[in-house]
């Protein structure tokens, strides 16, 4: 399967009034994913308790379904809805719903979002290339080796683990995003959200001054895609910042995150990768994780989309945490893969991943783990 882990388009937003809609109708359109893997994994390290049993064959459902509707008035403008739903019992939360969001665009003045989406500036973000699902610049890694159970633990949204990331690592709260007509392949995108705290009801019940809380999120992304002569060329920035309460987050500073990216395609490959930060507020840091500290990340590598329905990847991600005085705590991880295109829709995953992971300030964390997989695709 041909894939692109990350992209943004603009696509239009109006503010005209609406003409009369007699001639129109909804496109009830929907679709979604399912990613099936099967894999054999090892682990080992000091942060796994004697007599605790990681090894083996396990499996890995990753699954959506995506409602989809939307309709276009006679004026131009294109009113759509976003609805994700988790395809497994445990996922998304207690409504088992991941994003849900809607948009109003047109032809010529961009793209508004309004609801639970990620962060124009996380949608700008570009990093290392890659064509299987299993995704070591990400915590999905941790479905198939036991971070938790050795104490190590990954924040999310957070640069050790990942460049993709947020401010305070927030994830599908309730925001509003503007995006930019499409410049000759240029997009910039802002966006703002009340706190980072996802308001599950209907109600205005969320306190922006609450321990551990952020408010005011303000995030800016920029993207390049195009072509220039012969090479493909993909770039993206993005950079953000919350305010938190200092009476009721003594010692915390505002959070704030950046990052840069690019990939560079020429002759079937692709090379490229990214730098991200988590400034995420000094002692004790913000966003619902205890003792959250800054960190910083990259990734690196490189594709080749070889001639008939073979690609291949090689990739790495290398992360830490500053614990000051106790020293970094480390994240590094290396991929290699091939994707079969088998048809419409459908391709087929091989993979080897190799990571270790430690928290320095706490002893008896260090997790060194290897995954050997293989994965059906199903995008429909």
């Amino acid at each position: 399967m041909k894939k692109q882990l990350l992209c943004t388009s603009a696509i239009a937003l109006g503010v005209a009034a609406a003409a009369p809609a007699s001639a129109q109708s909804w496109d009830l359109d929907w679709g979604g994913y399912m990613n099936q893997h099967v894999a054999w994994s090892d682990s080992s390290g000091t942060g796994l308790a004697a007599g605790t049993e990681f090894d083996g064959i396990d499996t890995l459902n990753n699954s959506e379904i995506h409602f989809t509707p939307s309709i276009t008035l006679d004026n131009g403008l294109t009113f759509g809805v976003n609805i994700q739903f988790e395809g497994t019992n445990n996922g998304g939360g207690a409504t088992g719903i991941d994003e849900s969001y809607m948009t109003i665009s047109g032809d010529s003045f961009g793209k508004l979002v309004i609801g639970n989406e990620n962060s124009a500036g996380y949608l700008s973000q570009v990093a290392a290339p890659q064509v299987t699902s299993m995704y070591i610049n990400s915590p999905s890694v941790s479905a198939f080796l036991p971070f938790t159970a050795a104490g190590v633990g990954i924040p999310f949204r957070d640069a050790k683990h990942s460049g993709y990331t947020e401010v305070a690592g927030n994830n599908d709260v309730n925001r509003l995003t503007y995006y930019t007509p499409n410049f000759n392949g240029l997009v910039v995108g802002v966006s703002y959200a009340a706190t980072d705290t996802v308001n599950a009801g209907n109600n205005f019940s969320i306190n922006r001054n609450g321990a551990g809380t952020v408010s005011d999120i303000f995030d800016i992304g920029v993207n390049y895609s195009g072509t220039i002569g012969t090479v493909d060329l993909n770039a993206g920035a993005r950079w953000g910042t919350g305010s938190v309460n200092a009476a009721t987050n003594p010692g915390v500073s505002d959070p704030e995150t950046w990052g840069i990216g690019a990939t560079v395609g020429f002759s079937g490959f692709t090379i490229g990768g990214g730098y991200a930060e988590n400034d995420n507020g000094g002692v004790g840091g913000v966003g619902g994780v205890a003792g959250r500290p800054d960190s910083e990340g990259w990734s690196f590598g490189a594709t080749y989309d070889a001639p008939g329905p073979w690609s291949f990847e090689a990739l790495t991600y290398q992360g830490q945490n500053d614990s000051a005085a106790a020293g970094d705590d480390d994240y590094e991880a290396y991929q290699i893969g091939a994707a079969r295109d088998l048809g419409p829709g459908v391709s087929w995953n091989v993979y080897a991943v190799w990571l270790e992971s430690d928290l320095a300030a706490t002893a008896g964390t260090d997790l060194e783990g290897t995954i050997i997989g293989t994965a059906i695709n199903l995008s429909f």
